[in-house]
């Protein structure tokens, strides 16, 4: 996805001279191009992430659109500070583009595995939270904040995800987005864990049962209509999340429930159960470590469906 995030916003800057991009000293290869490209519109400030954040909102503050760039845990947790006080406070045009959401360094170790970025970002007042499940909402969310004059929180996976049987709804902020049809059971995902989801939709249909897949891209200006048609119209629903399940998409959903008098007939919430990520290995090894593969999807819808 992050591949998908540099295309899109090259050939915004291309006729955009407000477009700025600062790193904290990453991603060596994906941004050589740009920052070849655009050197006035470019800045590596180093490892200084919160001093990154503050002059990004300098910048958006005199007019830039501003995307602050680096590992999840570095452009999120470390500069939360400046986060909430200079960029949210201030309403400023602040971008904030985490890679490796979830357990994509997850080779490095829990303190580059970003798995409360969600919940935390999306406790802050004005800013929009966005997960993209794939190339195609990376591209189309990268323009939307271009736009947008609001902060905004860009969660992307290091490796690009494109799915052949798509159904090719277009994107809009605050829509949720059905990517697979399916009559039995809903599955609400978040992010690149929406692979997961479309893996186990294979291996299912294969067993006759048809799963619908539902990308929530934006974690906080979520549609209830969307939400109430789906609980109204299958068996069952989960939802899955590569984060804690406190504060994340299960408990956005769960709120909207709440909220409109909304009653699940079954609905089951997969995450991270309170605790810190503390092993280390791919991304796909921590999934299925901490009950967030395909079989354990499959093992949660199968439950939902009472088989």
């Amino acid at each position: 996805m992050r591949d998908a995030f540099i295309e899109s916003l090259s050939k915004i800057a291309e006729n955009d001279k407000d477009i700025f991009l600062i790193t904290g000293d990453l991603g060596f290869g994906v941004l050589d191009n740009f920052a070849e490209k655009f050197p006035s519109q470019f800045l590596n400030v180093g490892v200084a992430e919160q001093n990154m954040t503050g002059i990004a909102t300098g910048l958006a503050l005199s007019g830039y659109k501003v995307f602050t760039y680096s590992i999840a845990n570095f452009t999120t947790l470390r500069c939360l500070e400046q986060i909430r006080n200079d960029a949210c406070y201030h309403n400023a045009n602040v971008n904030v583009v985490s890679i490796g959401g979830g357990f994509g360094y997850g080779a490095l170790g829990m303190s580059h595995h970003a798995t409360e970025d969600l919940s935390i970002m999306r406790s802050l007042p004005n800013i929009e939270v966005i997960a993209p499940g794939d190339d195609f909402e990376t591209k189309e969310a990268t323009k939307y904040v271009v736009d947008s004059s609001k902060p905004s929180y860009l969660r992307l996976e290091r490796a690009s995800h494109i799915y052949d049987d798509d159904l090719g709804n277009d994107f809009e902020y605050g829509k949720i987005r059905k990517i697979r049809e399916g009559n039995d059971v809903a599955v609400f995902c978040a992010g690149g864990v929406t692979k997961v989801a479309m893996n186990a939709a294979k291996i299912l249909s294969k067993k006759g049962i048809s799963l619908g897949i539902y990308s929530v891209h934006s974690l906080k200006a979520i549609d209830y209509e969307t939400i109430s048609s789906v609980f109204n119209d299958y068996a069952g629903v989960v939802s899955i999340e590569e984060n804690n399940l406190n504060g994340g998409l299960g408990s956005a959903i769960s709120e909207i429930c709440i909220d409109n008098k909304i009653f699940p007939k079954s609905f089951k919430r997969m995450g991270l159960k309170d605790l810190y990520s503390s092993v280390v290995g791919s991304q796909e090894y921590l999934r299925d470590f901490y009950n967030l593969g395909e079989e354990d999807l499959i093992q949660n819808i199968m439950e939902v469906l009472g088989k």
